[in-house]
């Protein structure tokens, strides 16, 4: 006699389940201090939220209280930079893993100012450069605050002054990096600029169920699959999933897929944006970061969410 199959987990139960699993392990890691503005924040906190391509939706904890996104916004400026100049973007940044801290400028110089990939920061200053082409920074930061406002069907989002104010004045290495890619021709825009409009996207401030809302059109290949509307095409929606698989975690990129088994990208700020390809896309938010800069306790829920889930894409 065959067995019936089980029958899916609940989304709804499941997130609670994981989420009270989290209560127990809210205040490890430790708060991103080299960011002034950041050092403040209750390392307690924390957040799940998961929406669905069919719009369901389920919640738990601090999943509405707004957090800085930091590096994640590298994910929405890489995809309006490929809707802007497409395959070109690749001539200019790679998409290999780095190997080397996200912010090594000894691995830019062997690899002639060509960034290892979009994700460590060398490479989203081109990606940024890319987007900011033609424009004033004021014009292109307004840009990537309304692309991810229109994406996560939210007009609230906005960018925190302070934050941005505490990047550009800590951000020696994202200067010597802009530079160094200028003296290699890899910067088309005065770096200034460039480097004004990426501390600002870095510096927006957005909720877990907002970032994950605004990422669904990665589970759906680049259509949003609530309204219909084709954000990206296919092609490139799988290819910004890749590049989140292998190196959205920087050197914990291999082990996030490892125990998880799905794209995602992390920031200092505590959050990490997943995607569960054709079936949902999940945020969380931890502000307490393990030694490689990533959300400790988010990391944790993310890897108990998908294995009750059933969710990977291996």
């Amino acid at each position: 006699m065959t067995e019936a199959p089980n029958p899916a987990p609940n989304l709804q139960e499941t997130v609670a389940a994981v989420g009270r699993e989290m209560d127990a392990h809210r205040g490890e890691g430790k708060v991103a201090d080299y960011i002034p503005a950041l050092a403040r924040v209750d390392g307690n906190r924390f957040g799940m939220a998961v929406i669905t391509t069919s719009g369901e939706t389920a919640e738990y904890g601090d999943a509405w209280m707004p957090f800085s996104i930091q590096s994640i916004s590298k994910v929405f400026t890489l995809t309006m930079a490929l809707s802007r100049i497409g395959e070109a973007l690749w001539a200019r940044v790679g998409r290999e893993p780095s190997g080397s801290r996200f912010n090594s400028i000894v691995q830019l110089e062997a690899e002639k100012g060509v960034p290892r990939n979009p994700f460590i920061n060398a490479g989203a200053i081109v990606v940024t450069d890319a987007v900011l082409a033609g424009r004033t920074s004021a014009e292109a930061i307004a840009d990537i605050r309304d692309t991810l406002r229109k994406l996560a069907d939210n007009e609230t989002i906005d960018v925190d002054r302070e934050v941005a104010s505490s990047e550009a004045a800590t951000g020696f290495r994202n200067y010597a990096l802009a530079n160094f890619m200028r003296g290699f021709d890899n910067m088309h825009s005065p770096v200034e600029e460039v480097l004004q409009t990426y501390f600002h996207q870095c510096s927006l401030r957005i909720t877990c169920r907002q970032l994950a809302r605004a990422g669904l059109f990665l589970a759906k290949e680049g259509q949003d699959p609530l309204t219909g509307e084709r954000i990206l095409s296919p092609e490139h929606a799988r290819r910004i999933n890749a590049i989140m698989m292998t190196c959205g975690h920087y050197d914990a990129s291999g082990e996030f897929a490892f125990q998880v088994g799905l794209p995602g990208k992390s920031g200092v700020g505590g959050g990490i944006l997943t995607v569960v390809p054709d079936k949902a896309a999940v945020a969380v938010w931890s502000p307490g970061l393990n030694e490689v800069g990533n959300s400790q306790v988010g990391t944790l829920a993310l890897e108990r969410l998908a294995a009750r889930m059933g969710w990977s894409v291996f």
